[in-house]
């Protein structure tokens, strides 16, 4: 998996975003700065259930080719920038500033905001989106800041991406294992106690733990009993037949829990072998309840379209946000 970062320069100084499962950061967040936004964007976008962005890196980088007489590929671009992405606050920084202001804009709305908690201790095996929380007591500080700045929004909040598959898969050593999951089943309980807030417990994709069965043990000592369901395909490329059909086989080991499927970038499904900036892939559905399966809640942009895997494939650092990729990624889309 891989995971970004970036700097923020807008108003709010203090909010870095990191975007995901391979992480990745996105623009800083405040009241002026989003409501500014919103009145330049002018809502292209169609009606959702999750609120949009007005700031993100891909609205900026539309509005810069604009200006520089790059009409045609700003118009592409849209097909990101107007679409719901889930916000991940930086673990290296207090969450609660770009939660509260994304909180407040999307209740604003009347919609839901969509994010990530990410900074789980000994994230991502020392990979590209390695850090975390430096020990227990650092993460349920920051989880507690990230809850209590959700308030009583309403809120999806997909949890730890790779936490669970990296326990499953061995990558994370064993003397963390225990702990890991004890850690996860308290961020499920504390993020519950909001009001509004949904939780979806990641859980891999069906190409890395490819028995379902090994993740349900391990699931439910981190708490997906608690939380609303689990999250799927997150920062990968599944197609949505194959993870909808993995999902259905997991929730029926877990009697049933409902599943969100990220499919931000799955449109041309996976590239054999090569899952860190796969060149030839497109955007998938766009975020949407309407799924057509009862148990799957949700089809969400959790990886946020264009930002890298990592420096791979001529790809800048994880997180970082590459343009012509994502404008590649727009152009294959369907729309």
């Amino acid at each position: 998996m891989s995971r970004p970062t970036s700097t923020l320069t807008a108003l709010a100084a203090l909010a870095v975003l990191v975007l995901a499962a391979g992480c990745s950061p996105a623009p800083g967040l405040d009241q002026a700065s989003v409501a500014g936004a919103a009145s330049r964007k002018g809502g292209s976008a169609p009606v959702s259930p999750f609120w949009v962005d007005p700031d993100s890196l891909a609205a900026r980088q539309a509005e810069r080719w604009r200006r520089e007489g790059r009409a045609g590929d700003a118009e592409v671009l849209r097909r990101i920038a107007d679409r719901p992405a889930a916000l991940w606050p930086a673990g290296e920084t207090d969450p609660a500033p770009v939660v509260r202001a994304a909180a407040a804009a999307a209740r604003g709305a009347g919609q839901s905001a969509v994010l990530v908690a990410y900074n789980i201790p000994h994230r991502d095996c020392g990979q590209h989106s390695a850090g975390g929380a430096v020990d227990a007591d650092a993460y349920r500080a920051w989880i507690g800041s990230f809850a209590d700045a959700l308030g009583d929004a309403e809120a999806l909040v997909v949890l730890e991406p790779d936490a669970v598959a990296h326990v499953v898969d061995g990558c994370t050593p064993g003397e963390y294992r225990a702990e890991r999951e004890g850690l996860l089943a308290e961020a499920v309980a504390r993020l519950k106690r909001q009001p509004g807030t949904r939780v979806y417990l990641d859980a891999g994709n069906p190409s890395w733990i490819q028995e379902p069965a090994n993740l349900v043990e391990p699931l439910r000592r981190a708490g997906v009993d608690a939380a609303d369901g689990f999250a799927l395909n997150v920062s990968n490329f599944q197609t949505n037949d194959i993870t909808k059909a993995y999902g259905l086989r997991l929730s029926r080991e877990l009697g049933g829990k409902h599943f969100v499927v990220d499919t931000s970038r799955n449109g041309n499904g996976p590239l054999a072998d090569v899952w860190c900036n796969p060149s030839g892939r497109a955007l998938g559905t766009p975020p949407t309840t309407d799924t057509g399966e009862p148990s799957l809640d949700a089809y969400l942009w959790v990886k946020r379209p264009g930002e890298s895997d990592g420096t791979c494939e001529g790809g800048p650092a994880a997180g970082r946000w590459w343009p012509e990729y994502a404008l590649a990624l727009a152009r294959n889309s369907a729309s």
